[in-house]
């Protein structure tokens, strides 16, 4: 994966855990905590290229587009597992004889990697064909069944399985970009929760762990209820 050589900061932040001679990032959790501490999942919603392939696999015309389901409540908190477990704990404790762990959400998880650097290596280079193994099938088939949710659901990847939007959820409520909600102006439309794709209500709370800050609902308010910024206009 491109990415890991030093632009993804889960990968950066496995391989100094993984590693025998660090085992903590300042600089990495640092930068993690600043950028959510700055705008949240801003970055979720404007920065990710990831994000953008799902959003642009869900504009495919489907018969039927799953919006809620029984368990998605229950399954955004896979997230949070997968940052505790495949980030953090097994790089750090499931090391080999020299000490070094691996970076497993990378290695077991990511299909990003898989989809930027995987395929592209391969097809690229013949001597790499012969060198492929169940790992390169596992998480092909990771690729292909992310792909086909991307189609009936909105951005499953973010809503169920990334470690970073985990990590950035969690600033959100405190980020200095926020959204704001003008009670005083709001008629409760309802028109916000509709547009809203990662199912929240902005009226209860516009700065909820699972927002995007894609700006659907401050555009569709009839009354401009909302606002984002850093500033508060009623101060």
């Amino acid at each position: 994966c491109p990415g890991a050589k030093g632009s993804c900061p889960i990968g950066s932040l496995q391989a100094v855990i993984g590693n025998s001679n660090f085992k903590f990032s300042y600089y990495i959790v640092g930068f993690l905590f600043f950028i959510g501490a700055l705008m949240g999942r801003f970055v979720c919603g404007w920065l990710c290229p990831f994000g953008l392939i799902q959003d642009l696999l869900y504009k495919i015309p489907f018969f039927k587009k799953i919006k809620t389901f029984k368990y998605d409540k229950h399954l955004r908190k896979l997230k949070y597992f997968i940052l505790l477990i495949f980030v953090i704990i097994l790089p750090m404790f499931l090391v080999d004889i020299l000490g070094q762990g691996s970076p497993y959400f990378c290695k077991l998880i990511c299909p990003i990697g898989m989809l930027e650097g995987g395929i592209p290596l391969v097809l690229l280079n013949k001597s790499m064909r012969g060198a492929i193994g169940f790992l390169y099938y596992w998480k092909g088939t990771i690729l292909i069944l992310t792909i086909l949710l991307s189609i009936i659901i909105y951005r499953p990847f973010c809503k169920y399985i990334c470690p970073l939007g985990a990590i950035y959820s969690f600033f959100n409520p405190i980020s200095i970009f926020k959204y704001r909600l003008d009670k005083d102006k709001c008629i409760s439309c309802g028109r916000c929760k509709k547009v809203c794709q990662m199912n929240i209500d902005p009226t209860k709370n516009c700065n909820h762990k699972e927002c995007i800050r894609c700006a659907r609902c401050k555009n569709a308010c009839p009354v401009d209820a909302i606002s984002c910024g850093i500033k508060d206009k009623n101060r």
